[in-house]
């Protein structure tokens, strides 16, 4: 069974233009009709740093979730804003973007990888007090534009720490587009070989005409749950000038299919969701 997870909150917060409040809601309630397994919807961030993202708290009071089936997530990038998330039970999963190369690790939380290690642990300790899962985001996870060390062991070094404060969720991330397939193929079939207690999901960055090979790589190698945003919008402003869009929902969802997997999802409000994209990200 595929875990397909679209990410609105990752299309917009680029922007630079702010997004009306009611009109990011009205897409999100749009994504849920879909039944997406999780929608990344926003983040308690600061609003110096992601200023698209301010009015978070004010998009989940809009969202009809009386008969939804998706799954909610917000990131966070320190214990203030995990604090800040879970005041709202909507919430299933907070989620924290923990790098492998010390350098984006300074750039996007102002923080050192030790240091965020421990806020992972904190927020790990809140949201099993607080009934609510950690999702943890391995940026670089596939390589970085900066010249930090980089490996497929590093990466396992990471995930053993992970394991270690009980992460049960860790979505390896391809924050800059770099990761080849057969990469991609590696790094998934060992880590899911050696931790297969833990959910193993695929944030990948790609140009359209890679998607589908990476998509084939990431099921080769046993990952189950890929994060997408429709059209390919989106990229991490705080990465590098250059950005390299999220993998577009909709040629994920052709791959899956063609692969025989089902996805349980609503095509009809699927393509309303694609038109209304469509009007927001000009």
């Amino acid at each position: 069974m595929i875990q397909l997870i679209e990410c609105p909150r990752d299309a917009m917060q680029g922007l630079p233009e702010f997004i009306d409040t009611a009109i990011k809601a009205a897409y999100i309630n749009q994504l849920i009709e879909v039944g997406f397994h999780t929608i990344d919807f926003g983040s308690f961030v600061s609003p110096k740093a992601i200023p698209q993202m301010r009015d978070t708290a004010e998009v989940l009071e809009m969202l009809d979730l009386h008969k939804a089936k998706s799954k909610l997530l917000a990131i966070v990038a320190n214990v203030r804003g995990a604090e800040d998330a879970l005041r709202f039970e909507e919430i299933d999963y907070l989620g924290f973007p923990l790098s492998v190369s010390e350098t984006f690790q300074q750039r996007n939380t102002n923080a050192s990888i030790a240091q965020a290690l421990e806020t992972v642990e904190t927020i790990q300790n809140l949201c099993q007090t607080k009934g609510k899962e950690q999702v943890v985001y391995l940026s670089m996870g596939f390589g970085n534009p900066y010249g930090d060390p980089f490996s497929p062991d590093l990466v396992a070094e990471f995930v053993q720490k992970l394991d270690e404060l009980e992460v049960k969720t860790i979505s390896l991330s391809d924050t800059i587009g770099v990761a080849t397939p057969e990469l991609i193929t590696e790094i998934f079939q060992v880590q899911i070989t050696s931790f297969p207690h833990i959910t193993f999901g695929a944030h990948l960055h790609s140009r359209v005409e890679d998607i589908n090979e990476k998509v084939l790589a990431g099921l080769k190698g046993g990952c189950r749950r890929f994060d997408g945003a429709l059209k390919g919008f989106g990229g991490c402003p705080m990465a590098k000038d250059e950005l390299i869009g999220n993998m577009a929902t909709e040629v994920m969802i052709e791959t899956f299919k063609e692969e025989g997997y089902s996805l349980d999802l609503n095509q009809m409000e699927l393509e309303e969701a694609i038109k209304l994209s469509n009007s927001i990200f000009l």
